[in-house]
């Protein structure tokens, strides 16, 4: 059975910072992002047309709140079934006055990062986002206490410890981290498959658990035009 693939809509009036974002979480196993939005009414536009699982959500938006739009969603109904329904959403901004965080919870944001963070903290959201939804759809009609519970517990992401000392990785883990440490530069998903003779697909799922562990970096190299191209290197002792 095909794991469920959750769709996210990124919404930040940078598009330098949204693309960064947009490569974040396609990084995450399990996500893809379906739109990209830059103002209040194009991020209330192409949620009413995406339908998305989870929404990114700036709250300093050119022309108007983002914590509005939101509100906006949860007011409206579903037109498939008449009934209220609205996307999670994680908030991502520069604000973190008291205010503003509180009016986010009494919205229902699953979570709050504020700007800048890095891969591992959105991943690490996005993974307990992920193993909540799994559980719901396991469910029956009804939930215990015991699994309500449980539900909260997995919507607090718990960041994954680096190796003990002395404790071994498994052994596609600590050949790609060996080939990441070899190279002066940093290198590619594609180079590192290429260079182990692994797929590519394995090769960045291995480099995102390696990443999330602390084991090697991520950086985003932009180019002319499209995504920014992710790029890998070993964390090196201090």
């Amino acid at each position: 059975m095909t794991a469920p693939e959750f769709t996210v809509l990124v919404v930040d009036d940078d598009f330098r910072v949204a693309s960064v974002h947009v490569g974040f979480v396609e990084a995450v196993p399990g996500f893809r992002v379906v739109g990209q939005a830059g103002s209040a009414a194009d991020a209330l536009r192409q949620a009413r047309d995406l339908r998305p699982d989870l929404v990114l959500m700036d709250v300093y938006l050119p022309d108007g709140d983002g914590l509005e739009v939101v509100r906006q969603l949860l007011a409206e109904p579903d037109p498939a079934t008449g009934s209220g329904s609205a996307p999670a959403v994680i908030v991502i901004s520069a604000a973190n006055d008291l205010a503003t965080v509180r009016r986010a919870v009494q919205l229902g944001a699953l979570h709050y990062l504020v700007k800048p963070f890095g891969f591992a903290e959105l991943a690490e959201r996005l993974t307990a986002y992920r193993h909540a939804q799994e559980r719901i759809a396991a469910l029956g009609d009804a939930a215990t206490q015991d699994d309500v519970n449980r539900l909260f517990e997995l919507l607090r992401p718990t960041a994954a410890p680096p190796p003990e000392e002395g404790r071994r990785l498994a052994p596609t883990l600590q050949a790609v981290l060996d080939a990441v440490a070899a190279q002066r530069a940093d290198v590619s998903a594609q180079e590192i498959a290429s260079a182990i003779g692994i797929s590519r697909t394995t090769a960045q799922r291995a480099l995102t658990q390696l990443e999330q562990s602390g084991l090697v970096r991520l950086e985003l190299r932009y180019g002319s035009t499209g995504r920014p191209e992710h790029r890998y290197a070993a964390r090196r002792p201090r």
